[in-house]
């Protein structure tokens, strides 16, 4: 069997947030198909409790540790050179580096798999792609795209900052993308967005879409109601200390939710709007103070909380690529109303399978239509389409012609 080198900027296991669900599925996909070699970084000491489960899966696990936000930042200061973004020196784990480095020199890998653009610089350079190593890059989403729409929110002098890592990392980005032989991006949107971007890389372009686990998300199982009360319960999964999903999450309760309860439909007491993630901001926590909000923070399976609410709600208005709340939110049969930036890339028609809402009043009506019972095909619908575009065992399929075995398998001493 061939060996290939997988590395990833966070441990890709256990799968119960965003990147941690794509990185697992694909690793597991891959392993079924080479002798893997896995190397990444942990920033969290729990996260180690889980490596056991990952040296079942491959051949050899190595892991460095990125203990210490400050110490880390520190780190990435240091490393801060002119016309380079600041997240790859944030990443920048040396010994990790060499030994990616020194085993693709030595040929001893048929192939290469880097999860995230930060990882990129650990498997490029001359003497890498001297290796003949087939090197597939999944940048995922367009990251510098994320930081700009950061920047153009931002006040002096983080709109800067925002800004100047934006352009840096535009400008990585191509650059990996014509180093490596293969960049995957996470939706066809994505790919034509980073093609405009990146015109000089684009025949080196490919997508593979998210999935769900629909095993997992799957509505005929029974999960205990976790809500209490007869009020109509909106549901927000996510981690809450992520930017994105503290913006999506204030704007609805501070210009959403007062209008569903102001007008709630006849015969239904006012909604209650639950935020269900863990680490939640001062911000997000301040946000229990107002009526009909609750705030969770961690619990051990997000699915009883989907599974029971009336309607998932999705209002980003930062997002890249496709949204996992949206596609197990849909797996699971529920309502969901998400914003046009939480849509994209997302493999279902809206109005049939979920609805699509712009702007606070919008918003409200369709979940208040929802609440009144004036769509009740929609979670039907949604979960036949997930399972029609978004099943794992299908979208990764398309990693077979990117990383298809190229040559006889390295033959090396260990």
């Amino acid at each position: 069997m061939h060996r290939l080198l997988f590395l990833a900027h966070r441990i890709p296991f256990p799968p119960e947030k965003g990147e941690k669900i794509r990185a697992w599925h694909i690793l597991d996909y891959l392993s079924q198909r080479f002798e893997v070699e896995l190397g990444f970084l942990v920033d969290d000491e729990a996260d180690l409790a889980h490596v056991t489960i990952l040296e079942q899966r491959c051949s050899l696990v190595r892991w460095r540790p990125m203990f210490g936000r400050w110490r880390t930042a520190a780190r990435a200061l240091t490393r801060l050179r002119p016309g380079l973004p600041l997240s790859l020196g944030w990443f920048h784990e040396p010994s990790l580096f060499r030994w990616a480095q020194e085993g693709l020199a030595a040929r001893r890998y048929a192939a290469a798999f880097v999860y995230s653009s930060a990882m990129a610089p650990y498997a490029m350079g001359a003497d890498v792609r001297a290796s003949g190593a087939q090197r597939v890059l999944d940048m995922v989403d367009v990251d510098s795209e994320k930081w700009l729409a950061y920047a153009a929110d931002a006040r002096p002098p983080m709109r800067q900052v925002w800004a100047r890592e934006a352009r840096t990392l535009l400008a990585f980005e191509r650059r990996a993308a014509l180093d490596f032989e293969r960049t995957l991006l996470v939706s066809a949107q994505e790919a034509a967005r980073f093609a405009e971007l990146a015109p000089e890389a684009a025949a080196r372009l490919e997508y593979v879409d998210n999935g769900v686990d629909l095993t997992r998300f799957d509505s005929a199982q029974d999960h205990p109601d976790p809500y209490a009360g007869a009020a109509p319960a909106m549901v927000f999964t996510g981690t809450m200390s992520y930017r994105p999903n503290v913006e999506a999450v204030s704007w609805f309760a501070t210009e959403v939710l007062p209008r569903l309860r102001a007008a709630p439909p006849v015969g239904l007491a006012p909604p209650s709007f639950w935020i269900v993630g863990a680490n939640p901001t001062p911000g997000v926590q301040a946000l229990a103070e107002l009526p009909g909000v609750r705030v969770t923070g961690p619990v051990p399976d997000v699915r009883p909380y989907v599974a029971h609410a009336a309607v998932a709600v999705a209002p980003l208005r930062i997002a890249r690529g496709i949204q996992n709340k949206v596609l197990e939110a849909m797996a699971m049969a529920r309502p969901v109303v998400a914003s046009p930036q939480a849509y994209e890339g997302v493999r279902a028609v809206p109005g049939r399978d979920l609805l699509i809402a712009e702007g606070a009043a919008e918003m409200a009506e369709r979940v208040s239509e929802v609440l009144a019972g004036r769509h009740p095909g929609l979670g039907a619908a949604a979960r036949k389409a997930v399972m029609a575009g978004h099943d794992w065992s299908a979208t990764l399929r398309r990693l077979d012609a990117v990383l298809p075995p190229r040559g006889p398998a390295p033959r090396m001493q260990d």
